[in-house]
């Protein structure tokens, strides 16, 4: 592979792991950058690019360290929901199809920008809670409350197992809803969450083939540094300028990707 391929490599996995320790939407940098620059296989690269990301949420955890996260109850129920849900999403990647893949990602491509794009108004919306609540507050819900949010959160999971772009904006207006406290509170949880999906799918991915090592390292290095200086950069640019960014680059890779279909 040439050099400034390798490079290219590099930076868009630095660039993915800044914004997904802030905002989420790294996978909309990084997987076209693989498949259209690069010129991996669709599924090949949504491996390599589950494989080479989990390193950020890692670092966005270490990044909001001080922000009292929530309890440890709290966290492990979410981690085993979260995981469970990213093996099942890597198994049913591994059933699709090159071809099949080809054709669904524009789709989710242009779903996670448009909900990137309207997450502030979405969560008006819906009603949920403020995501900038006294950072004591604690949860007050009842238990099926919980256990109807762990329920959707396998669901998340299992998205972010198959393909991944946009867990983190669907984390966080549950997380708003579980009312866990401010946005560094849910960032620290959504973080955790992000982490065990992309661990547990990345695992059964790597042991089926479809991870590309060099590659995957060499993103692994560049997600952990954007990672570490990401919950820095947040409080100075802010998360929604990130997402609309984010989401006009996701709609132009949509539609590209869609164009390439049926022309």
């Amino acid at each position: 592979m040439p050099v400034s391929h390798l490079l290219l490599v590099f930076l868009s996995a630095v660039v993915a792991g800044a914004i997904n320790s802030v905002a989420g939407g790294g996978t909309l940098i990084t997987f076209p950058t693989l498949t259209e620059f690069i010129g991996l296989p669709s599924k090949v690269a949504n491996a390599t690019n589950t494989m080479a990301l989990w390193p950020a949420a890692l670092a966005g955890v270490w990044g909001f360290r001080k922000t009292h996260p929530p309890s440890r109850k709290l966290i492990a129920s979410f981690v085993i929901t979260s995981a469970l849900g990213g093996v099942t999403g890597a198994a049913l990647l591994r059933q699709t199809s090159e071809s099949q893949f080809k054709v669904i990602v524009p789709w989710l491509i242009l779903m996670a920008a448009v909900l990137f794009l309207f997450q502030g108004h979405i969560a008006k919306r819906l009603g949920l809670a403020d995501a900038h609540a006294d950072a004591t507050d604690a949860p007050q819900r009842s238990g099926s409350t919980w256990a109807l949010a762990l329920f959707f959160q396998f669901f998340v999971g299992v998205y972010g197992g198959y393909f991944g772009a946009g867990i983190g904006i669907i984390m966080l207006a549950t997380l708003s809803y579980m009312r866990v406290g401010d946005i560094y509170h849910m960032n620290f949880l959504k973080n955790f969450g992000a982490l065990a999906v992309n661990c547990a799918a990345a695992l059964l991915l790597g042991i089926w083939g479809l991870v590309n090592w060099p590659i995957a390292g060499i993103m692994c290095g560049g997600a952990l540094l954007g990672g570490l200086c990401g919950s820095g950069i947040a409080k100075k640019i802010g998360a929604q300028n990130l997402r609309t960014a984010i989401s006009i680059v996701g709609m132009i890779i949509a539609g590209y990707m869609m164009y390439k279909q049926f022309r």
